[in-house]
């Protein structure tokens, strides 16, 4: 979509009355990174706008893998039962060559759950699917889509962003006024464009795949199907958990594969052990050319990247979309301490400061198992080690740590614990919401701070004389430690200590005194 700039960025005339106009957070495209970011903001009490210029949703399987990193993003933001009821495990591969089955392996790597993780496997769902749910999920929650309408204008200015909102349906543009915008459409972005962000990265060896949806007669959903040709091309089939789809991964010839239903079912045909008429339904067909690289930056003004806006990765290791809906993850909160609880704008700046340094390391991974063609995928890619030790907002103040030790900046992570009376209670259950979490252990006293904002700040006692929480098992005590630990929004370790004060601090940075805060 094409954009053009406005210099002073003032309200325009041409405004459509049935348009919700009163928009704090303009979020351009309809994926996961938007739809999650429109969730995170909506429960924040935050008036957001997604819009996005295809008709609806878009449709295909695509990524289809979430980690277990984002399992625990999707628990945080209440859409994790209605994923993990619609996804599935991935099933072993299936290597087949003339026609036979030659050699079974597991290529994603089964890791049994822990105390400290409860979601220890990928996940498999068609990404139309989660797509589906997220967007159930905001509707839910008052989130609206536009579908349909083009961001064909921005501009900025000190106070904010003025946007042109271009429908399809009629073909004429509203304009918006926004307190910030956020560029999450995708890896030919037009926000980005139109910021002038420049994009690099490594190269990735030229070429074009089949991807393609289809109903397939006569192949067992127990396996994904490999089927490899003499001359180092493939094709993949991979039964998609909670349909009777499977997606097709066919790179098997030079030059634009052709996405017509007929040549689908005759590439298949061609380098399987299928015939054209097993292949009951093409559902849908796209051309994959793999692609590598990242912004130079992610913030401009009050203008963001998130997603694929921000970096592209070669699917190799299902990470693209989990790290865009972390991108979401990271900027929601902060979107919403500055626009709801008075934090300084400059908070905002972490989100590049954050985001950046993980997109690189993630992008080397991507690319190092694209180029080696390795089939295998193990926990290293889960994103549960990913840190913020070194950013800003972290703050350790605790000696003599152990190597293996729990630091600030870390994931927090779950543990199995128990109200006085003996109910069940884990910390994912105490984070759960858009809430800061302290958590005190034995007698450590928190900082009276923490209750001016009590409403925004949870305050958890495990253990000692008169505990919220009880530790039956001492797993809470085996992952954190002793000590105060303020947890932020997105699940990270802010700060750690022995004493109250860098506590007290911290709430003081990312919430000013009570009178000055905003109304929700």
């Amino acid at each position: 979509m094409g954009l053009n700039s406005v210099k002073d960025g003032g309200p325009g005339v041409d405004i459509d009355v049935d348009m919700d106009l009163d928009v704090e957070v303009l979020i351009a495209g309809a994926g996961p990174t938007g739809l999650a970011l429109g969730i995170d903001l909506a429960r924040r009490g935050v008036r957001a706008l997604v819009v996005e210029q295809q008709e609806g949703l878009s449709p295909g399987a695509r990524g289809t893998g979430l980690q277990p990193r984002t399992q625990e993003v999707y628990d945080d933001l209440g859409v994790l039962p209605a994923v993990r009821a619609a996804g599935g495990p991935y099933p072993p591969m299936a290597t087949w060559r003339d026609g036979r089955r030659t050699d079974v392996f597991e290529m994603v790597e089964r890791v049994a759950p822990t105390p400290h993780t409860p979601y220890a496997d990928t996940l498999m769902i068609p990404q139309w699917r989660n797509l589906e749910l997220l967007h159930g999920r905001l509707a839910e929650l008052g989130g609206a889509v536009a579908f349909g309408t083009e961001l064909t204008v921005i501009g900025q200015d000190a106070a904010g962003v003025t946007a042109g909102l271009t429908s399809a349906a009629d073909g004429r543009t509203r304009t918006v006024r926004a307190a910030y915008l956020v560029g999450a459409d995708g890896g030919r972005s037009a926000v980005r464009r139109h910021l002038g962000v420049p994009m690099s990265g490594p190269g990735l060896e030229p070429g074009a795949a089949l991807l393609a949806d289809l109903r397939i007669d006569g192949l067992d959903r127990d396996h994904w199907h490999r089927f490899p040709q003499p001359d180092g091309g493939f094709v993949m089939l991979l039964p998609l958990a909670g349909t009777d789809h499977f997606q097709c991964m066919a790179a098997v010839s030079a030059g634009t594969p052709d996405t017509s239903p007929e040549a689908v079912r005759a590439t298949v045909a061609a380098h399987t052990h299928l015939t054209a008429g097993q292949l009951r339904e093409v559902l849908w067909t796209s051309v994959f050319r793999p692609r590598a690289g990242m912004a130079e930056r992610v913030r401009d003004g009050r203008i963001f990247l998130a997603g694929d806006a921000a970096h592209i990765h070669s699917p190799a290791g299902g990470q693209g979309l989990n790290t865009s809906v972390q991108d979401a993850y990271n900027l929601g909160w902060k979107l919403g301490q500055v626009l709801r609880h008075g934090a300084p704008d400059a908070l905002l700046d972490t989100y590049g400061t954050e985001r950046l340094p993980v997109a690189a390391g993630i992008l080397e991974t991507s690319t190092r198992l694209h180029r080696s063609g390795s089939l295998r995928r193990g926990r290293d890619l889960h994103q549960l080690a990913l840190h913020y030790r070194e950013s800003p907002l972290t703050g350790e103040h605790r000696a003599g740590l152990a190597p293996d030790a729990l630091r600030a900046g870390d994931r927090a992570p779950d543990a199995p614990c128990a109200t006085p009376d003996g109910t069940p209670f884990c910390l994912f259950d105490a984070f759960r919401g858009p809430h800061f979490t302290l958590l005190a252990f034995g007698d450590t006293e928190p900082p009276r701070s923490a209750d001016e904002w009590s409403g925004h700040v949870r305050t958890y006692r495990i253990g000692g004389r008169t505990p919220d929480l009880t530790d039956p098992e001492g797993h809470a005590q085996q992952a954190y430690g002793t000590g105060l630990f303020l947890v932020r929004p997105d699940g990270y370790v802010a700060v750690a200590a022995a004493e109250p004060e860098p506590v007290a601090a911290a709430l003081a940075r990312h919430f000013p005194p009570v009178g000055a805060a905003r109304a929700a």
